[in-house]
């Protein structure tokens, strides 16, 4: 008796990357630069002169890129800014879009 192990491949497989997800930052009118400055450092682990240059994006153009992420690390993000802004009492908002 044999104990070979005997593997079949399926040579039509396709391996798809997974999905990557656009986080964005929206403009309000309440919260603070330094507050989103402060997001952007913590959440999205910017240093100060990126999260500035993030900071006026989302100031100038309405909403700015904060990184680009896998599914579940992009929602975590999100909840990540929701929780901070309210325990802050800001509305910031985070949204992820599909790349």
């Amino acid at each position: 008796m044999s104990n070979d192990i005997e593997i079949e491949l399926n040579e039509d497989l396709e391996v798809e990357e997974p999905k990557r997800y656009n986080v964005f930052l929206l403009n309000d009118d309440y919260s603070t630069m330094d507050f989103v400055i402060d997001v952007l450092v913590k959440v999205f682990r910017k240093n100060i002169n990126e999260a500035e240059t993030i900071m006026l994006s989302v100031h100038n153009n309405g909403k700015g890129l904060c990184g680009v992420y896998s599914f579940e690390i992009a929602s975590t993000k999100v909840a990540q800014v929701k929780s901070l802004a309210r325990d802050k009492g800001f509305p910031l908002k985070a949204i992820m879009e599909e790349e």
